[in-house]
């Protein structure tokens, strides 16, 4: 049985699965993770010795039967309602870590979303501004 995670972990687990669901994590993707966990105030108070550790613990239940199902519901735990905009937001900038979405992504994003419980408007809102951040020409 896999323990509860801290909103920390959460966020990562977001990031992490967002990562792995096309079954490859890019250097992108990777760089990506650290430069969030480094640099977003919600990880200010994170020891940043644990990232790895975590997102191994996220391989592991992922790989279990039931897995992708099974790390939504740890994330939906984790996280208190204020906060779930922000794990919308981080999977959103890994999958755009390396300008190309595939769907495998849109399908996560998808999940993520609905147990989130984000609404359509603020879901594109976040989108829409993830979106302009990584916009290049």
């Amino acid at each position: 049985m896999t323990q509860p995670l801290d909103h920390h972990a959460a966020l990562i687990y977001a990031m992490v699965t967002m990562s792995v669901v096309d079954r490859a994590m890019s250097d992108a993707e990777l760089a990506r993770i650290g430069e969030l966990v480094s640099n977003l105030p919600i990880f200010a108070d994170f020891d940043q010795e644990k990232l790895v550790k975590t997102a191994q613990a996220c391989g592991e239940v992922l790989s279990e039967d039931g897995g992708l199902d099974r790390v939504l519901i740890l994330i939906r735990s984790a996280l208190p309602k204020k906060i779930r905009e922000t794990a919308y937001a981080v999977a959103l900038e890994v999958a755009a870590a390396d300008l190309n979405v595939k769907p495998e992504e849109m399908r996560f994003l998808d999940l993520l979303r609905d147990s989130l419980e984000l609404d359509k408007l603020t879901s594109a809102a976040i989108e829409r501004g993830i979106r302009a951040r990584n916009l290049v020409l």
